[in-house]
């Protein structure tokens, strides 16, 4: 391999050759929008179980679905779960992201950042 050819490809010349720490590796810069949820700070004792996710319905924004009828299954499925930490409201706001998918999920995430609030 050519000398110039080692040195591109390590970069050891290059003087805008920034050195990344191990902090800069452990914490990436964000590439996406926060989130357009406001979590209230009671949120954070709330600890759910994964299975609860499974359970949710899905709602993918198609035309034949009812998104009144998702919103009734959404709402059957977390009354059924209880935190003594959280009030259903709470539950709800963090559930429902997870009932989202394709273009519904789409739809939420373009949302303003902050703009849902419990």
């Amino acid at each position: 391999m050519a000398e110039e050819d080692n040195q591109s490809l390590h970069n050891e010349n290059n003087e805008n050759n920034c050195v990344r720490t191990l902090k800069d590796h452990m914490n990436p810069t964000r590439t996406s929008a926060p989130s357009c949820i406001v979590s209230p700070p009671e949120t954070s004792h709330f600890n759910f179980k994964p299975d609860i996710i499974q359970l949710l319905p899905s709602f993918h924004c198609l035309d034949l679905e009812n998104s009144y009828l998702h919103l009734r299954e959404f709402e059957e499925v977390c009354n059924t779960y209880n935190d003594l930490n959280c009030s259903m409201n709470i539950i709800r706001l963090k559930l429902f992201p997870f009932s989202l998918k394709d273009k519904a999920k789409t739809c939420l995430q373009n949302l303003r950042s902050g703009s849902i609030r419990a």
